[in-house]
């Protein structure tokens, strides 16, 4: 970016004006660092205190950190014709980004234009795949977005295109540098930079999280099974409602290749209130919310999982507070949509129990068993699952990663509603896994998962033995 900036300016001089953004003022340091090994050789001179570069043609960019929307305020009625933004991933909202791009205008006429950077990961990876990845995994495709002018009607587009660029197509960095990245001991970040796949979240919350292991194809619920509903409130930001079945016997569809052991929690049906973007609210009123659980409760009769009783409700507790008038959850019971307030342990402290200990637990599982010298597939699998129709937890809890003042903790500034509301559900619930006794003390009816897997390889499936 620092060497588009000089074919910029060199071609419109004075009319060329760049905005150069980071987080953080720290972020910047190795920015400017580089632009003091490239600049000067175009007589450019640096002003320290305002961080600007001025070149002899009249051209000038501005170095500043970005971190909120308060900061982007700041840049309002300001007109640039390049705008960068290294580390887009950094960001957790999109906002202060995209108030940037009003800032893209030039009196003069020549062309203005945005570019990022960025890696797979960070608190904004979710927005970030979404808007430029997801519409063209592959790259170098051009997606358009169209507007009208409200004023005269006319069509407006713009475009945006993602440009990949892996360690392959550095010819300056060879196996020195892809080396070092075999030693960070991370598969994931491997993965990622190397592949420059997406779809890989270096320093995941939960890495325990596969969608192989976790989602499931929708299936008709039994009856008989325990239903309950967990939800997250928001309004500027995203609500989430999700309704969970308790598994009772075992389950299991070998047609399918599916075994839920007994007491794991599936998640059948979700609504999420947003608008479509990442981490943007609908802003409905909670009253209008509540009519549309008891819709979903009470009257998809030819839906399979429709129509049956809910035990309980557990909710965010900051929704039961009252500041001059009735609380979220009392306007949520005046509706006919009861709830309690959830537990809203986040880490364990002095013996309580984490809430996303439960949930790690839980995506865990335990260890297979043995019974009658065959595996009893319902103690070796995971103890919660996912319908593949409940795309929005799917999307956001395997992208959240470690707050970075509190390791323990997810970063909550990334999308969290869903991971929030899944976690009331598992503490509603709480799941102790049992425990197995290392080798060789073991007991002789457990075995780990490697021995269950490696036990299952030498097997046939047998109706009578289930291995």
């Amino acid at each position: 970016m620092l060497g588009e900036w000089l074919s910029h300016q060199d071609e419109h001089g004075a009319n060329a004006s760049g905005l150069m953004v980071r987080r953080t003022l720290r972020d910047l340091e190795d920015t400017i660092k580089r632009s003091k090994q490239l600049y000067p050789a175009s007589d450019a001179k640096f002003h320290a205190q305002d961080k600007v570069w001025h070149f002899p043609n009249g051209a000038q960019i501005k170095f500043r950190y970005l971190d909120n929307d308060d900061d982007a305020d700041h840049y309002q009625g300001h007109s640039y014709s390049r705008v960068y933004v290294e580390e887009l991933g950094q960001f957790p909202s999109p906002d202060p980004v995209m108030k940037l791009m009003a800032t893209l205008r030039s009196g003069a006429g020549l062309p203005c234009g945005f570019r990022a950077t960025g890696n797979p990961g960070g608190p904004g990876h979710q927005w970030v795949k979404a808007r430029y990845i997801d519409p063209a995994p592959l790259g170098w495709k051009i997606v358009q977005t169209a507007f009208k002018n409200p004023w005269n009607g006319a069509a407006i587009t713009r475009d945006r295109v993602f440009i990949p660029s892996k360690v392959s197509d550095n010819h300056f960095l060879g196996d020195e540098y892809i080396g070092n990245l075999y030693l960070s001991g991370s598969p994931q970040l491997v993965r990622a930079w190397l592949e420059g796949d997406w779809n890989v979240i270096e320093g995941a919350f939960f890495p325990e999280w596969t969608t192989e292991q976790h989602v499931i194809a929708p299936f008709a619920i039994p009856n008989h099974w325990t239903r309950f509903r967990s939800a997250d409130w928001g309004s500027a930001k995203p609500f989430s409602i999700g309704w969970w079945a308790v598994v009772g016997d075992a389950y299991e569809d070998r047609k399918a290749g599916m075994m839920l052991p007994r007491g794991s929690l599936v998640r059948y049906r979700e609504y999420y209130g947003s608008t479509g973007k990442p981490d943007v609210g609908v802003k409905l009123p909670a009253e209008t919310v509540a009519q549309r659980i008891l819709e979903l409760e009470t009257t998809e009769q030819k839906h399979p999982n429709g129509d049956r009783p809910i035990t309980y409700g557990v909710l965010d507790p900051a929704a039961f507070a009252s500041d001059g008038g009735p609380s979220i959850a009392e306007r949520f019971g005046k509706s006919g949509v009861m709830f309690r307030p959830a537990d809203n342990s986040r880490v364990a402290g002095r013996g309580a129990m984490s809430g996303w200990d439960q949930l790690r637990s839980r995506l865990v599982g335990s260890a297979a068993r043995r019974e009658s010298g065959a595996i009893d597939w319902s103690t070796g699998r995971p103890m919660i699952y996912f319908f593949s129709t409940c795309k929005d937890v799917i999307r956001t809890i395997p992208a959240l990663q470690h707050d970075k003042a509190r390791a323990e903790d997810v970063d909550t500034d990334a999308e969290d509603h869903a991971a929030d509301e899944t976690r009331y559900a598992c503490m509603s619930r709480p799941y102790e896994k049992p425990v197995t006794v290392p080798s060789p003390m073991r007991g002789a009816n457990e075995m780990t998962m490697d021995e269950a897997w490696e036990l299952a390889a030498s097997k046939r499936w047998d109706a009578d033995a289930r291995i």
